[in-house]
């Protein structure tokens, strides 16, 4: 068994109700917020996590606690998983965001790497910080199962990172619902994506002949 990545996106804000760009402004979650994350712990300490990490934003933190609560496991704090610095973006909703940038909107919206809110983050940036503080928390280590506690563009680079997708596709990975989360596992063809956007505990792949499990008689 290699190593798994649980990246678990932080519960409802207000300002995610107002489709307001949050970046790394440091909103709190609400009171769906908190039941989210209350509600999927208990699914998350099912599957005996090892090991905790968090985006230090404390919409992350709050939500990473709900899992602690449950497995005593201590949270290692990482600003190297915040979400995107969305610059000139943070604080607008989408639609005050058209009026006045559509066309840098627009491209990053298509998958483009232009930074965000005209001098906020590109993806690549975004997707290097997060996989350089997974890695991090990784060395040296095998066999773990990492719950990383971050956001939802944040798992999307991450996701895209580790898969070595074409940073244009990225934007093809569907998104992450709050409080959902995404699971990668090491396997001998590389990183998997073996869950996405799941709320519930993971299920087995049945039918080695359909290429998602590879066989012990070929590895």
């Amino acid at each position: 068994m290699g190593n798994q990545i649980i990246l678990w996106r932080h519960g409802q804000t207000d300002w995610n109700v107002a489709n307001k760009f949050q970046g790394h402004t440091d909103i709190a979650l609400n009171a769906v917020g908190q039941f989210q994350a209350q509600h999927a712990a208990p699914m998350l300490a099912a599957i005996a996590p090892t090991m905790i990490i968090a985006s230090d934003l404390v919409r992350a933190q709050s939500t990473a606690h709900e899992l602690v609560k449950l497995t005593g496991l201590e949270v290692l704090t990482d600003a190297r998983l915040r979400e995107t610095n969305c610059g000139n973006w943070e604080g607008l909703t989408g639609d005050e965001i058209r009026k006045v940038d559509l066309d840098n909107l627009r491209q990053w919206s298509m998958g483009g790497d232009n930074p965000a809110g005209g001098i906020g983050e590109r993806r690549s940036e975004v997707g290097a910080r997060g996989v350089a503080a997974i890695n991090a928390a990784l060395v040296g280590r095998d066999n773990q199962r990492l719950v990383v506690a971050t956001h939802g563009g944040t798992a999307r680079t991450i996701i895209g990172t580790y898969l070595d997708l074409p940073i244009p596709f990225w934007s093809r990975i569907g998104g992450l619902s709050n409080a959902q989360w995404s699971i990668l596992e090491e396997s001998p063809k590389g990183w998997l994506l073996v869950e996405h956007n799941a709320g519930s505990i993971p299920e087995p792949v049945m039918g080695e002949e359909s290429g998602g499990v590879i066989p012990d008689s070929v590895r």
